[in-house]
């Protein structure tokens, strides 16, 4: 069942965000419009708006103030899946999150934790949390793509590396792991080598076709339905890091259910034809994953995400500041404005400078307001157009080759 839609007009709090040079505007040249388009060829389309967003009643956040999208049109998976929207969760000055961190109402970190096969369920925890025992680190560079990189080494399967140089996994965008995608996808000489090592283990199994007659997976029959028993018979599979700390996955982390025979499973694993390897939801069920953006580091613990809520201390958020009333002024721009640069340095070093300064004071004055006036409005253009092309562009997902879907259900 979906909620409600949302009324604005209802709404005594909403503001639409007024056309500027910093976002699309609509046909009227009135309100801010967005656009987001998904590798399944779904998309997601409308107009921005600002109001008072609350969190859920289980939730330590209180209700802020917040930039969203108020949709308009809806395509695709995102039109016939069971949820009512998405919330994207990278690195933009328009998500939630980063809107959230710059008004230090939390800390520059989030967690995502996904049930597991054939439970659901979960829990998403915005802001930092105390690390569990035991919790596995990489290093995430914010540099190397817009994406949320990690550095992988090395893939074992039963406890045996695969005979892979390092680089296979540091090829393109290096290796994304990207929480709106529901597989992974492995470079061609990583998925063969890992399909042969695998297969290897589970040669007693009868190969079965895939439940979809329009792709060519992978299917093993004979494994049983009891999901907690499959580790008996299919291998762990461990994620190695350069900083040689590994991430180990169980068998509900790179298969899924045969959806037409009992007790068969299938490799939720493919090969990419882009070169970037793609780790999708997948391979973090029942797995508390920790984006902490402010150290640069991805976390990975193996819980019960369904049971989340009763095995962490939740840190209360501090108050935030006072929600601006109905009389006060609210802001509707994207970027701030251009700061200008404090020149008002002593720069003389001699008395012979000082006199030629004060013999030329207006011409250089004036040079100087001249050039300065050019640097900073070159530098207002470069961030306008750089933060245009990263917020108002449409999303590409990392070298998906098949359909995607989303997340839920798997």
């Amino acid at each position: 069942m979906q909620d409600p839609r949302f009324q604005s007009n209802l709404s005594s709090t909403y503001q639409p965000i007024k056309c500027s040079i910093n976002c699309n505007c609509d046909n009227e040249g009135v309100q801010c419009t967005y656009e987001r388009r998904y590798a399944e060829m779904s998309s997601s389309s409308g107009v921005l708006g600002e109001d008072i967003v609350s969190f859920g009643n289980e939730s330590e956040l209180v209700p802020q103030l917040a930039v969203f999208g108020c949709e308009t049109l809806e395509t695709g998976d995102l039109y016939s899946q069971r949820a009512d929207g998405i919330m994207g969760l990278g690195r933009g000055r328009l998500s939630v999150m980063d809107q959230l961190v710059d008004k230090r109402v939390i800390d520059d970190s989030f967690s995502l934790c996904y049930g597991g096969m054939g439970i659901g369920g979960g829990a998403m925890v915005l802001g930092a949390i105390p690390s569990p025992p035991g919790m596995v680190f990489t290093h995430s560079d914010p540099f190397r793509s817009p994406y949320y990189n990690i550095e992988l080494k090395e893939i074992h399967v039963a406890g045996k590396p695969l005979k892979l140089s390092p680089k296979v996994f540091d090829q393109r965008h290096g290796t994304v792991l990207d929480s709106g995608t529901t597989y992974a996808y492995l470079p061609e000489e990583a998925f063969l080598a890992f399909k042969d090592a695998l297969i290897k283990k589970i040669h007693f199994l009868k190969r079965v076709h895939g439940p979809d007659p329009s792709y060519n997976d992978i299917c093993f029959s004979g494994a049983g339905r009891d999901v907690t028993q499959l580790s008996k018979i299919f291998p762990e599979v461990d994620m190695v890091f350069n900083n040689g700390q590994k991430w180990s996955l169980s068998p509900e982390n790179y298969l899924f259910w045969h959806t037409k025979v009992s007790g068969a499973y299938c490799l939720g694993i493919f090969k990419n034809a882009d070169s970037t390897t793609l780790l999708g939801g997948i391979l973090v069920r029942n797995t508390l994953v920790t984006y902490d953006r402010e150290n640069d580091k991805i976390g990975f613990w193996k819980t019960n995400c369904s049971e989340l809520g009763k095995r962490l201390n939740y840190v209360s958020a501090p108050p935030p500041s006072q929600l601006p009333s109905d009389s006060q002024n609210r802001s509707t721009e994207i970027l701030p404005p251009v700061v200008p640069v404090d020149l008002s340095q002593n720069v003389f070093t001699g008395r012979l400078d000082m006199l030629w300064w004060e013999q030329h004071i207006w011409a250089v004055s004036a040079g100087a307001m001249v050039a300065l006036i050019f640097v900073v409005l070159t530098l207002g253009m470069w961030l306008l157009w750089n933060n245009r092309r990263q917020e108002i562009g449409a999303y590409e997902p990392v070298g998906a080759v098949v359909p995607e879907q989303e997340l839920q259900p798997l």
